[in-house]
């Protein structure tokens, strides 16, 4: 589960982690008295408004922008504030900015030069192990660093056994090319960061970029977390941080039926119960000659209501030409999926296009009967090579 920028932020302080401060504003006018706030608590007198949405590269879109003052904070947020922001990472429909973080300058003039640094935390799935992935090279450009001179990134390995060592928090400072006061200061960053991504059982904390500032501390400026859905059990003052409007609609709905969804660009749509049935369905779909249109994995306890729901998500998609519904009978009764296609299908009413239902196991056969003496536009089957003819069929 992605999270906001501001909300990250909350995170890490939470944690130790210094991060460059800030209100949230979803109007102009509370986008003015944070500025306000800003320059009371932290004596900014410049502010940068930050569009908070789900996607990197918004500096690059129009979506960070520096206020030197309350005039252009306000002309700065009513720009922002409703725009359709469209990053590297959005694709070309871009997301609409419903919100915007009012931060502190971090910049100020000082004794150094401020320095930008990369810094993440995630899994290597390879071994199981926990990586920091850093590098000197930070700000807007970190993917050009990554494909064009790779070893300007560095990798720091973490053992599960023992965790992340003191060891190696100095070893990342000493890379990263600092001493003194903020060689010390990295360390304990490092340290609250990584604890930070243990703790909280995410997928990623990316923080780009990580800031020296003039005055040699280190600050998060930025900060992308991604948060594993499935333990967000264990946390649900995080899982309330979930924000819906940053998602698509479809896959909202499909959470919210419990319905494992993932939309493809095919033209046949598919319904199955269990994930590995589910990608065999979809192998047979394209050794008929189709297209999958989805994977879409209703569980082991398909009945009318899930069976409802997956064919309203499945209709949403304009491109859909016939939809294969293939359930294994282990836990659960044919029979009783048959005759939830059946209430669902006069519950939606017409649909649109032919329905193959392929049903496998526990009564079988009393499922088929139903299917073929309901009258409706559906066509059953009970072997899978019969599904695969049915779907040549009807796309033919």
């Amino acid at each position: 589960m992605n999270i906001h920028e501001y909300q990250g932020k909350e995170i890490l302080k939470s944690f130790g982690v210094a991060v460059q401060e800030g209100i949230v504003a979803d109007t102009v006018e509370q986008a003015v008295e944070a500025a306000k706030k800003m320059k009371t608590d932290y004596n900014s007198d410049w502010v940068v408004i930050k569009a908070q949405i789900h996607a990197g590269g918004r500096g690059k879109g129009g979506g960070v922008k520096l206020a030197k003052n309350l005039d252009e904070v306000k002309e700065r947020a009513t720009a922002i504030l409703g725009m359709q922001l469209v990053t590297p990472q959005t694709g070309p429909e871009g997301k609409k900015v419903n919100k915007i973080l009012v931060a502190q300058d971090v910049y100020y003039p000082g004794a150094s030069e401020t320095k930008e640094f990369y810094v993440s935390v995630l899994l290597n799935r390879a071994n199981g192990r926990n990586i920091i992935m850093y590098s000197t090279e930070g700000g807007m450009d970190i993917e050009e660093v990554a494909e064009h001179t790779p070893h300007l990134i560095f990798k720091e390995e973490i053992d599960p056994k023992v965790g992340l060592q003191g060891f190696q928090a100095r070893k990342i400072a000493f890379n990263l090319g600092l001493s003194g006061q903020a060689f010390k200061e990295m360390v304990k960053f490092v340290s609250a960061l990584y604890k930070a991504y243990d703790s909280t059982d995410s997928a990623m904390f990316e923080i780009n970029p990580v800031l020296k500032t003039s005055d040699d501390k280190i600050i998060a400026v930025d900060a992308k977390v991604d948060l594993d859905e499935n333990a967000l059990f264990r946390h649900p003052d995080y899982a309330a941080m979930r924000d819906k409007l940053e998602e698509d609609p479809t896959d909202v709905e499909a959470s919210e039926s419990n319905l494992n969804y993932v939309k493809l660009d095919g033209n046949v749509g598919c319904m199955v119960n269990g994930a590995g049935l589910a990608m065999a369905t979809m192998d047979i779909i394209k050794i008929a000659g189709g297209e999958p249109a989805n994977f879409l994995d209703v569980g082991g306890t398909a009945n009318a209501q899930t069976v409802k729901a997956g064919f309203n998500i499945i209709l949403k998609d304009p491109n859909v030409k016939a939809i294969l519904i293939n359930i294994f009978g282990g836990i659960v009764r044919c029979d009783r999926v048959a005759q939830g296609v059946i209430d669902a299908y006069k519950e939606i009413g017409d649909v649109p296009v032919p329905i193959i239902c392929r049903l496998q196991g526990t009564n079988a056969v009393e499922a088929k009967k139903l299917i073929d003496d309901s009258g409706l536009k559906v066509f059953s089957a009970i072997a899978l090579k019969d599904a695969a003819d049915l779907v040549t069929k009807v796309l033919a």
